[in-house]
């Protein structure tokens, strides 16, 4: 990462053709996304031949995904009103550039986005949640087959989830390589120059972020008593991928992986990790709290505290839409401000 930004710097021009090495990894990387979710989304739910089971964990996981992200919007909105990141932006002298107009998202589009039509086009387009949806559905149902029609899919399913983390090791050692690229193309083509409210806005971002570990994730931590230093090493390596990457999406099968080598149970792993790419994006969530208020303010629109909320509340239905891929959460954002 110190080389790719030390090459953006100082060689910009031979950096910015280095996007091709960060695409590439990106494209492998999406490879896996689909086969790899439905291998183990089905070996984690139809090898336990319980229902029950799955419903319990899958309703824990949905209050507790709720509960963390409306807690991480609010902490979002409460540090942009302290901070006005966003108030005293030049915004005529900001750079005009023609906007694709994004359709707005009623309540009744982010539900119907939630089921596939074709799985095939679910899997090409990464929508991680419908590839969810469908795993999960599919998984239910050799649950009410007979052990010997049950047996070969789940063989099938098994010997896939081995194969695509092998895949993923593979994919894994051209990583260096494609994250300095995307380092050192975002630093040749943005600069080391930031203007103020931009550095005033990260960095409400990351007092927020801190905010949200210390007062939520952290207490959580301290009350199941997980071992934080020897979790924190674990994840650090899926953390830097999707931090260089920009995508949450591009870490998911290394920490998935991961997780596993941790001590997590496989089923728990297949079920919630993959859900909680889209009901539980912490940070995503607390980004678009920011990120609309400071809109808002660089705009010059005074908003009440009551039409902030609703604003929020609608992030707590769009937010649940956004894929783990870069940028998306932009298409979010100028859904819900426009």
């Amino acid at each position: 990462m110190i080389i790719g930004a030390e090459i953006g710097n100082d060689f910009p021009g031979v950096a910015k053709n280095l996007q091709v090495l960060s695409k590439i990894f990106l494209k492998l990387i999406k490879t896996i996304i689909g086969p790899l979710l439905f291998s183990t989304l089905v070996v984690g739910i139809a090898a336990h031949s319980d229902i029950k089971k799955v419903g319990r964990m899958g309703i824990k996981a949905l209050v507790y995904f709720e509960i963390v992200t409306t807690i991480a919007l609010f902490i979002g909105l409460a540090a942009i009103n302290v901070s006005q990141a966003g108030v005293g932006v030049d915004v005529q002298a900001a750079h005009k550039e023609e906007i694709t107009k994004v359709a707005k998202q009623t309540p009744t589009d982010v539900i119907l986005h939630v089921f596939p039509e074709n799985i095939a086009k679910s899997i090409a387009e990464g929508q991680v949640l419908q590839i969810v949806v469908f795993s999960v559905l599919f998984a239910i149902a050799m649950i009410m087959l007979s052990e010997e029609k049950r047996r070969p899919m789940l063989a099938f399913a098994e010997s896939l989830s081995e194969v695509m983390f092998k895949f993923t090791n593979i994919v894994m050692l051209f990583a260096p390589i494609g994250v300095g690229a995307a380092i050192a193309y975002t630093v040749g083509e943005k600069g080391l120059g930031v203007l103020k409210n931009l550095f005033m806005l990260l960095g409400t971002l990351y007092v927020a972020l801190l905010a949200f570990i210390v007062l939520v994730l952290l207490p959580v931590a301290l009350i199941i008593r997980l071992p934080i230093i020897k979790f924190a090493k674990a994840i650090a390596e899926p953390v830097s991928i999707a931090f260089a990457t920009t995508s949450s999406e591009a870490a998911l099968p290394r920490a998935m992986e991961v997780m596993e080598k941790f001590g997590v149970p496989k089923s728990i792993v297949a079920f919630v990790m993959p859900t909680g790419y889209s009901f539980n994006l912490d940070g995503t969530t607390l980004y678009l709290a920011l990120a609309s208020v400071f809109v808002a303010q660089a705009a010059n629109i005074q908003l009440t505290w009551g039409q902030q909320i609703l604003m929020m509340l609608t992030l707590m239905l769009t937010s649940k839409g956004v894929a783990g891929v870069p940028r998306a959460s932009l298409v979010i954002l100028l859904a819900t401000v426009t």
